[in-house]
C-alpha cells in the first residue's frame, strides 16, 4: 500500500542511509539503484520489512568505508524491488523529503543510521506551483550544455514536462560534479534549484576543451 506524508511529523526519525557520491534525490524524483554490497543489501531488507524508507546521502571526505556524510540528504521510499539471479536487488527510489541529521545513530547493523530533521524541508512534502516558468531561456541553456558534453535527451518530453519534473530529473541525471550536485540538493526552493541549475549549465557549456572560459579575443 503506497504510504502518503503530510507533515514532516509523519516521517521516521531515524532511517539508515546510503552514502554515495554525485547522486541525489528529490522530492517526487525517481533513482534506480543497483544494490549489490552486502551491508546495503542488509539495508534493503530491512527496509522492505518496515517504511521501506532510506536516506540518500553523498560522502564528504574521510575514509571510504566510513566516510563523513553531508550535512543534506533526502530520503525516499522503495517502490520497486527486484532481484537478480546473482544477488543482487534493482530497486527505485522515489524521493519524498529532504532531511538534515541531527546525530548519527548508535547501531547493531551493519550500515549507518542517522536521527534525521525532516521539519526544515517539510515544504518538499508538497508539490510547488507550476507557474512562472521562464522556459525559454532554460531550455536554451539545456541546449548549449547537452551539445557540448553530446548528450541527448528527448526534447518532445523536456518541452512538455512540468516545471519540477523536469528541472528535478535533469538536476538528479546530468553529469555534474558532487558538490555541485549537493548544491542543487540544498538549493531551499525550487526556484533557486532552476536558477543554480541554469548557472551550472551555462557555465559548462562555456568551457572550451582545455576547462577554459572562452577569450574575447577572436
Amino acid at each position: 500500500m503506497a504510504q502518503s506524508y503530510v507533515k514532516a511529523a509523519d516521517l521516521p526519525q531515524v532511517i539508515p542511509v546510503f552514502p554515495l557520491p554525485g547522486a541525489i534525490l528529490l522530492a517526487r524524483g525517481q533513482l534506480p539503484l543497483n544494490i549489490f554490497e552486502p551491508r546495503y543489501l542488509n539495508m534493503i531488507d530491512d527496509a522492505m520489512a518496515g517504511d521501506r524508507m532510506i536516506g540518500l546521502i553523498q560522502p564528504a571526505g574521510g575514509a571510504p568505508d566510513l566516510p563523513s556524510l553531508s550535512a543534506v540528504g533526502c530520503a525516499g521510499r522503495i517502490t520497486s524491488f527486484a532481484e537478480t539471479s546473482d544477488g543482487r536487488y534493482l530497486i527505485t527510489l522515489t524521493g519524498i523529503c529532504r532531511f538534515g541529521i541531527t546525530t548519527e545513530m548508535p547501531s547493531p547493523t551493519p550500515y549507518r543510521q542517522v536521527r534525521a530533521a525532516f521539519a526544515p524541508f517539510e515544504a518538499d512534502l508538497t508539490a510547488p506551483p507550476q507557474d512562472g516558468f521562464d522556459r525559454e531561456p532554460f531550455m536554451a541553456a539545456l541546449k548549449a550544455y547537452l551539445e557540448r558534453r553530446q548528450l541527448e535527451v528527448d526534447w518532445e518530453t523536456a518541452e512538455s514536462a512540468p516545471q519540477e519534473a523536469l528541472i528535478n530529473s535533469l538536476a538528479m541525471a546530468l553529469p555534474f560534479e558532487p558538490a555541485e550536485k549537493q548544491a542543487l540538493l540544498e538549493s531551499q526552493t525550487l526556484e533557486d534549484r532552476c536558477a543554480v541549475l541554469t548557472a551550472l549549465m551555462r557555465i559548462d557549456a562555456a568551457e572550451t576543451g582545455d576547462g577554459d572560459t572562452p577569450s574575447a579575443m577572436q
